[in-house]
């Protein structure tokens, strides 16, 4: 358990896939002792590289390995899920929810004093929503979600909240559009990948889309200070983490090709007719085998990111635990741009194909 130095064993879940990693390289930077739950078939290369981590092989459907990881542990950073827009609503569940309740109710009875989980602004994405500005932690649940990721991340997240104990406390920050370097799968270089291939169509109807966004480097330092916060404060409330600049969405996609070597979108979708599209794509993944094994190439949940303005208010972490974006967007676009040259251009930075907006791995799209 931690000591009277201040250094703790932290328990990351996801280590392996994007957010993940940066929690890894965040806590080792704070000095704490870090464990990575990864699963038997993660890649984990960089990890081993990297002193001070032990690596614990386990899977959130295991709940005998959960058990196992969470042994001698004094905070979790819960960021792994399934953040895909394809599956089951078994899948979704499995992953998203009982992994969650399973991990909670281990770390729990282990003796953890903190768990912090990496929740979403999707958890309140309604079917039906339109453009939501400045909006914070007041508004509400929906009465139904947009898709399945939406609804099984608002019931893991109310299960997280609802686990706070004085000797438990819990957290869900709600990072909104993680980006960074080191991401290979998630919204941004799959959108972009399609914006060089010619494949990405302008979906906005002409509308300025107004969004918020949260560098990896801000989502890492609001995790942080919340699992050092006063308990009395945050326990079992949820944070909305998002960078300070509000973005212009199609204006940041198409800087961003234009910097990598591509060209804005020449092809524009009307409404009606993307919305059609979306409704035919939507009807024909009813089939049961299609929903649990291939993303959609296009989706309501995907059009929703990509045409709906919103944005978050961060007013109640900055007062709470201190939270201030620490990467501002144009270093944070420096750094991007040097770490795709560092592997070598952006052909490995983007992937054309998956669906507008689809992201893999571990916090690529919240």
């Amino acid at each position: 358990m931690s000591g009277d130095d201040g250094v703790r064993t932290v328990l990351v879940t996801g280590a392996s896939g994007f957010l993940g990693g940066h929690l890894v390289d965040g806590a080792l930077r704070a000095g704490h002792r870090v464990r990575a739950l990864v699963r038997s078939s993660s890649d984990v290369t960089r990890l081993r590289g990297l002193p001070g981590v032990e690596l614990v092989h386990g899977d959130l459907g295991d709940a005998e390995s959960l058990r196992h990881a969470v042994a001698g542990v004094d905070v979790v950073q819960h960021s792994a899920g399934r953040v895909v827009d394809h599956g089951t609503r078994a899948q979704f569940t499995a992953e998203n929810v009982r992994g969650t309740e399973w991990l909670l109710t281990a770390a729990r009875q282990a003796g953890v004093r903190r768990f912090v989980f990496v929740s979403s602004p999707s958890a309140l994405m309604g079917p039906t929503d339109g453009d939501r500005l400045g909006i914070d932690e007041r508004t509400p649940y929906p009465d139904r979600w947009l898709n399945l990721y939406s609804e099984t991340k608002a019931a893991a997240e109310r299960l997280v909240l609802a686990a706070n104990r004085p000797d438990f406390c819990t957290v869900a920050l709600r990072p909104r559009g993680i980006w960074g370097p080191r991401d290979r799968s998630g919204f941004l270089p799959r959108l972009v990948g399609r914006m060089l291939a010619g494949r990405l169509p302008d979906l906005s109807g002409g509308k300025r889309v107004l969004v918020s966004l949260c560098h990896c480097d801000n989502a890492v330092a609001a995790v942080l200070r919340a699992a050092e916060a006063p308990a009395e404060r945050v326990g079992g409330r949820p944070y909305f983490i998002v960078d300070r600049e509000q973005t212009d969405l199609w204006a940041f996609l198409t800087r961003l090709a234009e910097l990598l070597g591509g060209r804005p979108p020449t092809t524009r979708l009307a409404p009606p007719v993307r919305d059609a599209l979306v409704s035919a794509v939507e009807l024909l993944w009813l089939i049961p085998g299609l929903a649990a094994r291939w993303e959609r190439p296009l989706s309501r949940y995907a059009v929703a990111l990509l045409t709906r303005s919103a944005t978050y208010r961060t007013a109640a972490a900055e007062r709470d635990f201190g939270y201030r974006p620490v990467t501002d967007q144009e270093s944070g676009l420096r750094g991007l741009l040097d770490w795709v040259e560092s592997i070598g251009g952006a052909r490995e930075f983007t992937s054309p194909s998956g669906s507008f907006g689809s992201a893999g791995g571990s916090g690529g799209r919240r």
